[in-house]
């Protein structure tokens, strides 16, 4: 499990607290004969060490709710928070409701365009996240147009109500002490690199990427890319690809430190 510090202003100038974050994207369990002893095994392995747990998506193969169930028994009892967003593979059988309910009678806090933020308490102070699915759209060269069939508009018109919602939910924790930022499809190319260049528009879109020049969070975390890069930004904000064929390991701990009230962000 390897980690990665992003500070924000310099120590003389902050009473310092520090935030431990464990990310991970596309575990994908719901196939594999040992995958409920595996995601036990995984996620204990964080007890004592993290504050939060961030999921960027694609929990299972599926999004069948008896594959939710697995992520739910393993982290029931972890001891911090967690939360995750859905990806493409948690919808294929079109039973969101019901497997997001298996994942919040287990505590976990499920952030999606109905409920794009929340925040924690950690340290003295208050963690910030915003957390939307995110859509496919496209970037520069390769965005889906608002026109067409009715089915090719509303590709358009869902990538659209994401980024209002990420908006949405990061004008709510704008006072909050840190600020993250947790989605599934990219909002940046910089991170979909090593990905053909061909699927790009089918991975993210760059119309998430206004709210977050917008606010200035401290980091962005998504998944989806399985080939593509660790980290890339928007701006001045930094963007993680946390996609477990990424990192190569099961998780990634970050650590955030800074003041415990909030001042303009310095990321270094």
């Amino acid at each position: 499990m390897s980690s990665i510090a992003i500070d924000g202003r310099p120590a003389e100038r902050r009473e310092e607290c520090r935030i431990r974050i464990a990310a991970a994207g596309d575990i994908h369990y719901g196939e594999r004969a040992d995958d409920r002893e595996r995601a036990r095994a995984t996620f204990a392995a964080l007890e004592d060490r993290v504050d939060v747990i961030l999921l960027a998506g694609d929990l299972t193969t599926h999004g069948e709710p008896e594959q939710a169930q697995i992520v739910a028994d393993a982290v029931r009892d972890v001891g911090v928070p967690v939360l995750t967003v859905l990806g493409n593979h948690d919808w294929h059988v079109n039973r969101a409701d019901d497997f997001k309910a298996v994942l919040q009678e287990a505590g976990v806090v499920v952030l999606d365009k109905t409920h794009s933020h929340e925040v924690l308490d950690i340290c003295d102070t208050q963690v910030g996240i915003a957390g939307v699915k995110g859509f496919m759209g496209g970037f520069p060269g390769s965005h889906l147009p608002d026109f067409g069939e009715p089915s090719l508009r509303g590709v358009y018109r869902e990538s659209i109500e994401e980024a209002e919602a990420l908006d949405e939910g990061l004008r709510a924790i704008q006072m909050c002490a840190f600020r993250i930022v947790l989605m599934h499809y990219a909002p940046t190319t910089e991170t979909l690199v090593g990905e053909r260049e061909t699927i790009w528009t089918f991975l993210g879109t760059d119309r998430l990427a206004p709210p977050l020049l917008e606010h200035n969070p401290d980091m962005v975390l998504h998944g989806h890319a399985h080939a593509g890069t660790f980290e890339g930004r928007i701006g001045e904000v930094p963007v993680y690809n946390v996609s477990v064929p990424v990192l190569g390991e099961d998780f990634w701990v970050f650590e955030l430190t800074g003041e415990r009230r909030r001042v303009p962000s310095e990321v270094h």
